[in-house]
């Protein structure tokens, strides 16, 4: 099963996480084979949260995945939204055809409301991921999550339906991991 892992930064823990990067990039090579996708939000050069989107058993898996990593149990995170996840473009971001170097770079996190929507990819190259976020059963639609190359954040927001979201949020994020 494929999971949405959200990490956002508490405000003011830019300096911890500067600490915590090894840690954090050494607990992340013990997922190297699960991840799809992964990278932090940031907020001109300070981090605002980070993005991880990992193929793991069950949700059991996905909360020890989410709660285990050395930033959280740092307290450098305010809160984390795990989502069921569809692989919608069959790939990870390190297959995406384009350049991940390339452009700007944003998540666009759609925050379901009433029935399910954008459940295909529109057609774009620029898609580095995208899928819909359901319920841990996977019964219940709750929105969508892409990360997407983009030339602004109204290019961005385009990507999904705005009349079928109770919210869209777009965040600037950067592919993750070891240089």
């Amino acid at each position: 099963m494929k999971f949405f892992c959200y990490h956002r930064d508490r405000p003011g823990s830019a300096a911890l996480r500067a600490e915590l990067v090894e840690p954090h990039w050494s607990y992340m090579d013990g997922y190297a084979a699960e991840l799809i996708a992964r990278g932090p939000t940031m907020d001109g050069e300070v981090p605002t949260g980070s993005v991880h989107i990992v193929d793991l058993p069950d949700a059991a898996a996905a909360r020890e995945f989410a709660f285990a990593e050395p930033n959280y149990q740092a307290g450098a995170y305010r809160d984390v939204l795990i989502r069921r996840w569809d692989n919608a473009l069959g790939r990870t971001m390190w297959e995406f055809p384009g350049d991940l170097a390339a452009g700007n770079r944003y998540l666009v996190l759609g925050l379901g409301s009433g029935p399910a929507a954008d459940l295909e990819p529109p057609s774009s190259a620029a898609l580095i991921a995208y899928g819909p976020l359901w319920s841990d059963d996977g019964t219940t639609w709750l929105g969508t999550a892409a990360l997407v190359q983009a030339a602004d954040v109204r290019a961005a927001r385009e990507i999904l339906t705005a009349k079928r979201y109770a919210a869209i949020e777009v965040h600037h994020w950067q592919p993750g991991g070891r240089s």
